[in-house]
């Protein structure tokens, strides 16, 4: 059975899908997740930033395994086509039959965001005195508003959302549409919670433009040669990563920057009563993305709408 995009938007909410991600960096850290790294070819279409990627992830959970083909292409935004496309083939542990081919774009889109927010939820009453108030976001892409969606289902405090894009355009447009406001980078910079997520290959955001205390979730320029946060802001920080093994194979940022990764975010989801975060510095939350968070969205589609499938 194949799955759109359009009903994968019926049956997939982020009132599901922050607790089941929740659950499922959990499973992870303890052991319970079988997820070998992620296989990425470079397409070879085309020289620099126009040239793709094609990955394939598998994994095993509970009941289910699955794998995701997924695709990125930048020079998709310019010919008017999504920049990453993806396919999630759903199947059986117990025997091993295909359940459903799912489509993938919005589960990649919604699954980052709900990382974001369950990791947010997590380290914030941790690290801040009061509760912040303020998000900055570098970008505006599909990402960016992904972000605002998921992060207001755990962030009763957000009063204000400044946003930043190289094209002032987007910024403005992203803006209007979500009540939130388009500023100079050094201003959403200056945020008490920050939002890296672009596709930059060199840093853009500077260490010196952040609050003593901010928390950063940097989700874009996913590659081991890839960079969006700088050395001061790196090195500054406590980081938290999505998964240590995940982060430290494919994330410039840490990679180039040398820093080490402190914590796991499953780890203080699990025992947060243990968890020590720093209360005066920063904190730096990286994720890759992982194939468990495919697998879990994949499965909540299957789960929701499964009532209204004919026997």
């Amino acid at each position: 059975m194949y799955i759109s995009e359009q009903e994968v938007r019926q049956h997939l909410s982020y009132e599901a899908l922050i607790p089941a991600i929740r659950q499922a960096l959990v499973d992870y850290s303890s052991g319970l997740v079988d997820q070998p790294p992620r296989v990425i070819l470079r397409a070879g279409n085309a020289e620099g930033a126009h040239n793709g990627w094609f990955a394939v992830m598998p994994v095993i959970a509970g009941d289910w395994m699955g794998v995701k083909t997924v695709t990125f292409y930048p020079g998709n935004a310019e010919r008017g086509l999504p920049t990453h496309m993806a396919v999630i083939e759903l199947l059986s542990r117990a025997t091993g039959e295909p359940v459903a081919v799912i489509d993938g774009r919005l589960i990649t889109e919604m699954r980052t965001a709900a990382v974001s927010a369950v990791a947010f939820a997590a380290i914030s009453p941790l690290h801040f005195a009061a509760p912040p108030t303020s998000l900055g976001i570098l970008g505006s892409g599909v990402q960016a508003h992904a972000h605002i969606d998921a992060l207001r289902h755990v962030w009763p405090a957000l009063e204000e959302i400044r946003i930043w894009s190289r094209t002032r355009e987007n910024a403005q447009r992203l803006a209007l549409a979500t009540g939130a406001n388009a500023v100079a980078i050094e201003e959403a910079a200056a945020a008490d919670v920050v939002l890296t997520a672009t596709s930059a290959s060199q840093p853009i955001l500077q260490g010196r433009w952040l609050s003593p205390h901010a928390l950063v979730l940097a989700v874009g320029a996913t590659g081991s040669t890839l960079r969006e946060l700088d050395d001061e802001v790196m090195h500054s920080s406590f980081v938290v990563a999505e998964s240590r093994s995940c982060v430290e194979r494919e994330s410039g940022d840490v990679r180039l920057s040398g820093a080490s990764v402190a914590a796991e975010i499953g780890e203080i989801l699990a025992r947060p009563e243990a968890a020590v975060l720093p209360l005066n510095g920063r904190i730096v939350f990286k994720s890759v993305g992982m194939a468990i968070e495919d697998l879990t969205a994949a499965r909540l589609v299957w789960e929701s709408g499964e009532t209204g499938r004919p026997d």
